[in-house]
């Protein structure tokens, strides 16, 4: 007999337990938590059985978000867990059942009532003086507005430029005398330009944008919000975020910390100063309001920087014993200081995990209140900013879905297991009984990990046929920037040309293969040609805009560029809109403007690439 549908109130309890244990809120867990989040749902399963799911799951690439958990437990409910599926004691508020109902669980989606509120209020303050955004803002908190304000993509296109600056060039949003093939235009823009910032967007397409499936609006905007605020979160852009360093820690420690780790670090810092106890974490922790008020009083600006007139932060609040009303005092003083963003009182109660780290990160954005420290034996050459190259290589992972996020390119890659992921995105098989699997041992931590990283080189080797000459796991293991970025070179090249492949119907796809399609569609447009990925002409961007033309004809505004005689800056400006144009048409380019006015051919290569994917589905 197939297993009862999960109830609504039953999927609270289990979205609630999940919850507790996706603790950086990305919406995905480790798959050897999940023996942690069955026991946070109050199921109870035999050890051995809890191992043999998570040996499993392991041997997929699939990753354990809410849906696969939720499709594990109906799977379970019949049989192994039925007595112990306990029930919610209490009527839990703020969650929303949607239309339409997962096939393989029975469970309708669903999304939190208090996010919408508080993505609304973020995205009317923001964008309250756009005047592209006018027909739709502001949004009333309290209806649906949201949804349907999404539907023609200018928000979102303006949301994703906010939190990664220049994404997208504003020449090419549709925003007048909107039709279905513009507001198609439109969201195309915004998926591939969030694609290429990071965001995992693969199960998410335009007319779910179009349509305005709320769980779906959220989950995309909250990965969007978040990049913004974790944007200057990092100690390459923040050199004060040293304060932070622990005695007997190196600097590398501290730069392999996630921006969700540095928050909670840069909190407790505040409140150690204030004479206060830790906290943990941003839900349990912070319920009572009091480890706020003491930040708030902390990083209040006391006026002794020139121009910045004092906040003194009224702390008489802390003696209300009603929580509720604690927070809404609390709440107050953080409105003083511009801060009360993301979290209402309920929230601040209820511990909404991924709320308050919202409300945390902007008042850190606001308020860091920490100095670079003086005369201290540091090396600060060794603080590098992350390379135009890097970044895209590690928005291109993150954009896949792989687990854990990439924050620092080479820390959260140290033990291969993203490595093996993308060996799985280009059908290179993974014998997951042979890796090492956190959490490693702490006496044989690095030995594990290292394990792992022969076996990526082996595999890059012996299965994907990879050069890689000279390359070790321990060059992952330690970080070689050269010899790391090679290999992610090589799978990023790979994916590119299989999705080629596949449009192809298997014929096999080398660098001339995509030079002679490119010139043979401009060649019959009657357009200049290219001789090689290094052709000096696309530092122009022209052959790239002419492609696009060829593919779209009369997509491209040639009166807004310049085509002779082109000064930097001018590249630079034709560069950005090619760039936004490619993404606008439907191609999912990662590369950046600076790509194509320097000549990089790796890059270059990729944008043609994206292209003619484009071009190939077009005639399918």
């Amino acid at each position: 007999m197939a297993a009862p549908p999960i109830t609504a109130e039953e999927l609270e309890d289990l979205r609630e337990a999940f919850t507790k244990i996706d603790v950086d809120n990305d919406g995905i867990i480790s798959k050897d938590e999940l023996d942690a989040v069955l026991k946070a749902a109050n199921l109870s399963l035999p050890g051995y059985r809890v191992r043999e799911m998570i040996q499993e799951l392991s041997k997929s690439s699939e990753e354990l978000n809410f849906d696969k958990f939720t499709e594990i437990v109906h799977g379970l409910k019949s049989a192994e867990v039925a007595k112990t599926f306990k029930k919610a004691i209490t009527k839990k508020e703020g969650i929303c059942n949607v239309a339409g109902t997962s096939e393989q669980t029975g469970t309708q989606h669903s999304y939190s009532e208090e996010e919408k509120v508080a993505f609304v209020n973020w995205i009317n303050k923001a964008l309250e003086k756009d005047p592209d955004c006018k027909h739709v803002l502001p949004m009333d908190p309290n209806t649906n507005d949201l949804f349907t304000a999404m539907g023609d993509g200018i928000v979102l296109c303006k949301m994703i430029n906010l939190s990664v600056a220049d994404t997208i060039d504003e020449r090419t949003i549709n925003k007048k005398k909107l039709t279905p093939f513009t507001i198609q235009e439109n969201l195309n823009l915004a998926l591939n330009s969030a694609s290429a910032i990071g965001c995992h967007v693969v199960n998410i397409g335009a007319e779910d944008l179009k349509e305005g499936r709320q769980h779906l609006v959220l989950g995309l905007l909250w990965q969007v919000i978040k990049i913004g605020l974790f944007a200057d979160i990092e100690l390459s852009r923040n050199e004060a975020l040293i304060a932070l360093l622990r005695d007997g820690e190196s600097l590398e420690d501290l730069m392999k910390l996630s921006p969700e780790e540095l928050l909670l670090r840069w909190a407790n810092y505040h409140l150690e100063e204030a004479g206060c106890g830790k906290i943990n974490n941003f839900n349990n922790d912070i319920k009572d309001s009091k480890a706020y008020y003491n930040l708030l009083n902390q990083v209040a600006p006391k006026g002794d920087e020139e121009g910045i007139p004092p906040i003194a932060v009224d702390m008489s609040g802390l003696r209300e014993k009603d929580d509720l009303k604690r927070a809404e005092l609390m709440l107050d003083q953080a409105d003083r200081l511009g801060c009360r963003q993301f979290v209402m009182p309920t929230d601040v109660v209820r511990g909404n995990p991924k709320l308050n780290l919202a409300f945390v990160a902007n008042l850190f954005n606001k308020y860091p209140a920490l100095k670079k420290p003086e005369n201290q034996d540091i090396d600060w050459s060794s603080i590098e900013g992350e390379t135009r190259e890097e970044r895209t290589f590690r928005n291109w992972m993150n954009s896949l879905g792989v687990n854990p996020r990439v924050n620092h390119l080479y820390a959260d890659i140290d033990d291969a297991l993203v490595i093996f992921q993308l060996y799985e995105k280009i059908k290179v098989p993974v014998d997951w009984d042979r890796v090492n699997k956190p959490p490693y041992p702490k006496l044989s931590s690095n030995m594990k990990k290292l394990e792992n990283c022969n076996y990526a080189v082996e595999l890059g080797k012996k299965e994907a046929k990879f050069s890689l000459v000279g390359i070790a796991g321990q060059d992952l293991n330690e970080g070689n920037r050269t010899l790391t970025l090679a290999l992610l070179w090589q799978l990023m090249r790979r994916y590119t040309l299989n999705i080629l492949e596949d449009l192809g119907d298997g014929q096999k796809v080398i660098d001339e293969t995509i030079v002679s399609w490119v010139n043979d569609n401009l060649t019959r447009a009657g357009k200049s040609t290219i001789s090689s990925f290094k052709d000096r002409s696309i530092s122009t961007s022209m052959p790239v805009l002419d492609l696009i033309d060829t593919i779209q004809p009369g997509s491209i505004r040639y009166d807004l560029l310049k085509t002779e005689d082109l000064t930097d800056e001018e590249k630079l400006n034709n560069a950005k809109y090619a760039i936004s144009m490619s993404r606008k048409i439907g191609a999912r380019v990662y590369a950046l403007p600076e790509d194509l006015v320097e000549v990089k051919p790796k890059m270059v290569m990729t944008v043609f690439a994206c292209l003619m994917a484009r071009g190939l589905r077009k005639l399918k």
